[in-house]
């Protein structure tokens, strides 16, 4: 059973930086497109970021792009984040989804396995 632990999360001000770290086990990491979600208090969980199985595509929402870079490695996938803004304050997830399932991250209700998620807050 494929299993993810997010962390890196914490308190950021504006213009900050953080970086998030998705652990995973229990499976070989090639084998699964990871993505990034997000939610916000009284807001619909939304996709952030996505990063093939094989780390050859990539993709991020428009609010995101620019300022967010998703990168894996054997056993880690990341999520850098420069530029915060208030409004990407949220809990944030990764998840992943078996390459026999899907060739790229689904939306939320798709994805397979998910993590406990971490809280991103930009304040000053």
């Amino acid at each position: 059973q494929l299993q993810l632990v997010e962390s890196g999360g914490g308190l950021v001000q504006p213009g900050g930086s953080l970086r998030l770290s998705c652990a995973v086990s229990g499976a070989a990491l090639d084998y699964y497109n990871i993505g990034w979600f997000r939610q916000a208090p009284g807001k619909q969980r939304e996709g952030v970021s996505c990063i093939s199985s094989s780390g050859s595509s990539t993709s991020y929402a428009d609010s995101v792009k620019g300022r967010f870079t998703i990168s894996r490695d054997n056993y880690m996938v990341n999520l850098q984040m420069d530029s915060l803004k208030p409004e990407d304050t949220a809990v944030y997830y990764c998840a992943a989804v078996h390459l026999t399932v899907a060739t790229f991250c689904l939306p939320a209700d798709g994805m397979r396995f998910w993590g406990k998620g971490t809280l991103v807050t930009v304040s000053s």
